[in-house]
């Protein structure tokens, strides 16, 4: 009997999440209200940051965050050329140039690249926290101190003449629960984005979370109140508060964007946030343990870091890569993991691979590393329902076929 495929990266969908969501539309709230305001409140909790403003997608809270500082035409933002399209389209959006880095081993950004990109013209660096594991905030976060790093900064704005120096925001969109030294994503540095999309650890199906962690001398809650004008058109009371009696007239004081998240999103993150670190990081961190146990026998097998001393990954994605391949000999790889029936994946092809970048006059040429390591890995199921049956088919799949190929390779 043919077995059934083993699905990549399914959400996370019991009884728990549907009744929260049918009392929700129960409710009559069904857009942005008391539960969207809830998450917030425990997002903040859970991090321990200073404010978060939830939106509709990580990608516009990546672009709500550049717009606020006031990124536009002739800044420049540094970010890693291993990424997801969303962080480079982002900045695209705003007028401003993508300026790609080369990566480290483990996927993210080198801060010494980060240094020798950097020019009077950069506003924001945006490290990515690639498969969960976070990228080097103390390297990153003391660079931008620097005396001459900071001296070359010019700011064109309020916001950046408090600040004083180039904006460090987090693309976090894999990294919820993840730590360094015990300090959570989210509270690493300036500005951190999550994405809660419909394949991450924590899903609100589509939908996102910016957490301010700005130094004292913003006040976060006049920011929060602007942050929230700016992503409902630029209306300055939102429907929660015109339900207060004789609370109707509002104005629009900006051409804002329509950014917000709904109520019903916001239900599925609070069940899925009330058991995250007990439930949804111990399952996740098991199926990583069963993989690294398995997978470390095979000489071929470059095995993801996931936790060292100091850091915790939140196990997003089992980022698996094949010594003494090409990357046609991957691909050939993941085609016949497929016919075992198993769903596998590749994260990511590298932005200046793909044709709307390379068409901006982008190489890969210049971000060797991050096209070595792109060209082997091989993104391995990862999700809270994957049995220990299914676990073990993963592997003998990945085993099976890789050493097909090799042997292949080799006659």
């Amino acid at each position: 009997m043919k077995l059934a495929m083993i699905p990549f990266s399914p959400p996370r969908i019991d009884q728990a999440i549907i009744d929260e969501v049918i009392d929700t539309l129960k409710s009559g709230w069904i857009t942005t209200g008391p539960k969207t305001k809830l998450l917030e409140q425990k997002l903040t909790e859970y991090v321990g940051h200073r404010k978060t403003l939830c939106v509709s997608s990580g990608s516009a809270g990546l672009e709500l965050m550049l717009r606020w500082y006031g990124v536009g035409e002739g800044d420049e933002v540094i970010l890693p050329a291993y990424t997801y399209a969303a962080t480079a389209n982002v900045i695209v959006h705003t007028g401003a140039t993508p300026v790609f880095v080369d990566v480290l081993p483990n996927f993210n950004m080198d801060p010494n690249e980060v240094r020798n990109h950097i020019t009077k013209n950069t506003k924001v660096i945006m490290p990515v926290d690639i498969g969960g594991f976070p990228a080097d905030y103390e390297q990153i976060n003391a660079l931008v101190n620097e005396p001459e790093i900071k001296d070359l900064f010019q700011a064109d704005n309020d916001h950046q003449e408090n600040l004083g120096r180039i904006l460090i925001l987090s693309d976090a969109a894999h990294s919820l629960g993840a730590s360094i030294k015990g300090v959570k994503a989210g509270k690493f540095t300036d500005i951190t984005i999550f994405s809660f999309h419909a394949v991450k650890n924590l899903t609100t199906a589509e939908g996102g979370a910016i957490c301010l962690n700005l130094p004292l001398s913003f006040d976060v809650e006049a920011i929060y109140k602007e942050l929230n004008i700016k992503s409902l058109h630029g209306q300055n009371k939102d429907a929660l508060a015109k339900t207060q009696i004789g609370n109707w007239r509002y104005d629009i004081v900006e051409a804002g964007y329509k950014f917000n998240m709904t109520d019903i999103a916001a239900s599925m993150g609070l069940v899925e946030l009330n058991r995250y670190e007990d439930d949804m990081l111990v399952k996740r961190k098991y199926i990583f343990d069963r993989y690294a146990a398995a997978l470390k026998e095979y000489k071929w097998a470059q095995l993801p870091i996931y936790e060292t001393e100091d850091i915790k990954s939140s196990y997003h994605v089992f980022m698996l890569r094949i010594h003494w391949v090409s990357e046609v000999d991957r691909d050939r790889i993941i085609e016949k993991i497929f016919s075992r029936n198993v769903s596998v994946n590749v994260h990511f092809l590298p932005l200046p691979m793909m044709s709307f970048y390379t068409k901006m006059g982008y190489s890969i040429a210049d971000a060797p590393i991050a096209f070595s390591e792109y060209a082997r890995e091989i993104s391995l199921p990862v999700y809270y329902d994957l049995t220990d049956e299914q676990i073990d088919r993963v592997i003998n799949a990945v085993v099976e076929s890789v050493e097909e190929v090799l042997k292949e390779k080799d006659s």
